[in-house]
């Protein structure tokens, strides 16, 4: 296994190094606040989340291939493992933390072997559509977790219907002046998103907040700060568990595994292509995996590839690691001279934050596009969010991977069918198989758009046999267009063979036509008997309709 260091730093020119330079440090001045909230989001102490943008950064930098990745802090992650280590111990505190640093550590030794194994490939098992449902459903989930600090009311409810049925009780008891802040906050931030989306304000407003805070005393008025801190730079260390804690923690350590590879994977993907620039999976689940050791070394916790902070540093115009690796010297300028500042930030504009994060996760115009293209798909994706909402993430990661499977199982299961039949201009073209339709009289050409196995064998034959039955002429030959067909399995040969024996006795021949050199094989294997058309596509749907028609038929004819 051959490691190549610096993959996402190429060589680079003058401009591009000042250009990248001056994009890291741009996103910082965007993506710090965001850390803080990820922090709250994950439970974990606020400074934990800055940890996330320094050593984790630097170590997918030297061991990641990506150019345009970002690494650090996640809601979705820090959702999944918040929802779990919160019932096993208080969050931020030192049990916790450990158990934090632990699951950081579990989730790079699956990385490892991932990339040992080459397993980057499981990353195509958890579907667009569903991985969208899923984030809906975690936007919706930490907004309204957020919401209790935002109105200032006390609730210790972890679920989240929980939570918002514990807020609409205390709703008399609101405190009005976070709720202004909290608006303020959220309206300001979504604001300048929309209109000014490279503009950091979400750093001027903590940098306000804090100011207002130290300057009025907030606290006084009974708004809540995030209280001191244990400020600085990480203190590398390994936290001790027990065997059986860390066996507890293996199923979260699972889900934020397929989460890490699923979302890194498609967001370096989205934006290689977008730049034009080469991939390297196996690559960049190394970096992740030294990424999290850094995480877990460093007091902090897991870590991913982020689609808003990548997005943030192209609109950053960074274009190498570079931009990152300066967001990690601003992350440890911060820590060193204004760390200390950060215990006067009201809990309120904290959590308006990481609500707005929230709001960004709930991709609208993603699920109106699925919705409008495919209804179907859009049903998988609103139950995933549901579930997410009503029964936690760890659930909700589960049901999203299965409902990944089944979509394509059920692809394969019921895959379109076709016949070829004539239009108005005596052109064969293809549409969807019902019974009564023909090629012509005598001869259907029938096309079966997916491998044949022992679930949808038995389909291919019942409607094979429903278009013979129902056709307006007796069929004399069937001939099925498998272009589409690279498998036979040893159970639909059986069925295959058996159909055609029956046909046969029938007086139906039937032949395979644009048979490939794959199911060829597992044709002859199978003893399949059935004619087998030979030589290109054309040719071979050509040689089987002539066989077929007794009369050259010209491929044109076939759509």
């Amino acid at each position: 296994m051959s490691i190549r260091w610096f993959k996402g730093m190429p060589s680079v020119n003058r401009a591009s190094a000042w250009r990248d330079v001056m994009a890291g440090v741009v996103l910082a001045s965007m993506d710090i606040p965001q850390l803080l909230g990820y922090a709250r989001i994950a439970g974990m102490p606020p400074v934990t989340g800055l940890y996330t943008g320094f050593l984790p950064i630097i170590a997918f930098a030297i061991f990641g291939a990506s150019r345009n990745l970002v690494v650090a802090a996640d809601s979705a992650t820090a959702t999944i493992f918040a929802s779990k280590l919160s019932t096993l111990a208080t969050p931020s505190s030192a049990q916790y933390i450990a158990l934090a640093g632990m699951t950081a550590l579990l989730t790079a030794a699956m990385l490892w072997l991932a990339r040992i194994f080459r397993l980057g490939f499981l990353a195509d098992f958890l579907s667009r559509t569903v991985l969208v449902g899923f984030l809906a459903g975690v936007g919706l989930q930490v907004g309204a977790a957020m919401l209790a600090d935002m109105l200032g009311v006390p609730i210790a409810a972890r679920a989240t219907l929980q939570q918002i049925g514990l807020i609409a009780t205390h709703l008399p008891n609101i405190q009005l002046p976070a709720l202004g802040i909290s608006i303020a906050v959220v309206a300001t931030v979504l604001l300048f998103k929309h209109f000014r989306p490279r503009w950091p304000v979400a750093l001027v407003v903590v940098a306000v907040g804090i100011e207002s805070s130290v300057i009025w005393n907030l606290s006084g008025y009974g708004i809540a700060v995030i209280g001191p801190l244990d400020i600085g730079l990480p203190h590398l260390h390994l936290f001790e568990l027990g065997w059986y804690q860390t066996v507890d923690l293996l199923q979260v350590a699972g889900s934020c595994f397929v989460v890490v590879i699923a979302q890194s994977a498609a967001t370096s993907r989205a934006f290689a292509e977008r730049h034009g620039d080469g991939t390297d999976p196996d690559s960049d689940l190394l970096g992740l995996a030294a990424a999290n050791v850094a995480a877990a070394l460093s007091g902090a916790f897991v870590v991913n590839g982020s689609p808003t902070q990548t997005a943030m540093a192209e609109q950053a115009g960074a274009r190498s690691q570079l931009a990152q690796l300066t967001m990690a010297c601003v992350v440890v300028a911060v820590l060193l001279i204004l760390g200390h500042s950060l215990q006067y930030l009201p809990q309120c504009i904290l959590a308006s934050v990481v609500f707005t994060i929230a709001v960004g996760l709930i991709a609208v115009r993603q699920l109106a596009e699925i919705r409008r293209e495919s209804p179907g798909e859009f049903a998988l994706a609103a139950a995933t969010a549901l579930v997410v909402v009503s029964a936690g993430v760890g659930t909700g990661i589960f049901v999203a991977i299965v409902l990944s499977l089944l979509r394509h199982v059920r692809h394969s299961y019921r895959p379109h069918t076709m016949v070829f039949s004539p239009d108005e201009e005596s052109r064969w073209k293809p549409v969807p198989s019902q019974a009564g339709l023909e090629t012509t009289p005598g001869l259907i050409v029938y096309r079966f758009a997916a491998d044949l196995f022992y679930a949808n064998v038995q389909l291919f034959v019942d409607e094979a046999h429903r278009l013979i039955n129902n056709a307006p002429h007796p069929v004399r030959w069937f001939i099925v267009d498998a272009s589409a067909i690279t498998d036979l399995d040893y159970s639909a040969g059986r069925s295959v063979n058996g159909m055609c024996e029956e046909l046969a006795r029938r007086d139906i021949k039937v032949i395979f036509a644009r048979v490939n050199r794959y199911l060829r094989a597992d044709m002859d294997r199978h003893g399949v008997t059935a004619v087998i058309g030979a030589g290109n596509v054309h040719e071979t749907l050509h040689e089987a309709l002539t066989i077929a028609s007794g009369s050259s038929i010209a491929t044109s004819q076939v759509q």
